[in-house]
């Protein structure tokens, strides 16, 4: 059974600087894309950071980009969401997810995406 289990969420102030990290179990860690997304009330889930199996290929939503930075660790079967300069817009539940995609291309849609964490949230205070 696969398990991806999110933690670091919390309350932070803008301009913070926290990190999350997402566990997996259950899967060959390395062969998967692993990616963040957040969603918001009333909104759709969106895509914010991918990393491919070696963690050498990366790709960030354009509301993150220079800001989050996405890395993982094939030993420890853990993936990583650094946020920095956080700001109130960034508040919503964060979800880790991981690709079964066999080709091992790095996807920003949603349902490319087989498996998901229960999620995290993160609110940004002003």
């Amino acid at each position: 059974q696969v398990q991806l289990v999110e933690t670091g969420g919390g309350s932070v102030q803008a301009g913070d600087s926290p990190g999350l990290s997402c566990v997996a179990s259950g899967l060959t860690f390395f062969r998967h894309v692993m990616a963040w997304f957040r969603q918001s009330p009333g909104k759709e889930r969106e895509f914010v950071a991918a990393i491919n199996w070696d963690g050498r290929s990366a790709v960030y939503g354009d509301s993150v980009k220079g800001r989050f930075t996405i890395s993982r660790d094939n030993v420890k079967n853990t993936v990583y969401l650094h946020m920095s300069s956080l700001k109130p817009e960034d508040t919503a539940t964060y979800y880790c997810a991981a690709d079964n995609d066999p080709t091992g291309r790095v996807q920003e849609a949603p349902r490319s995406y087989d498996y998901w964490g229960q999620g995290t949230q993160v609110t940004v205070s002003s």
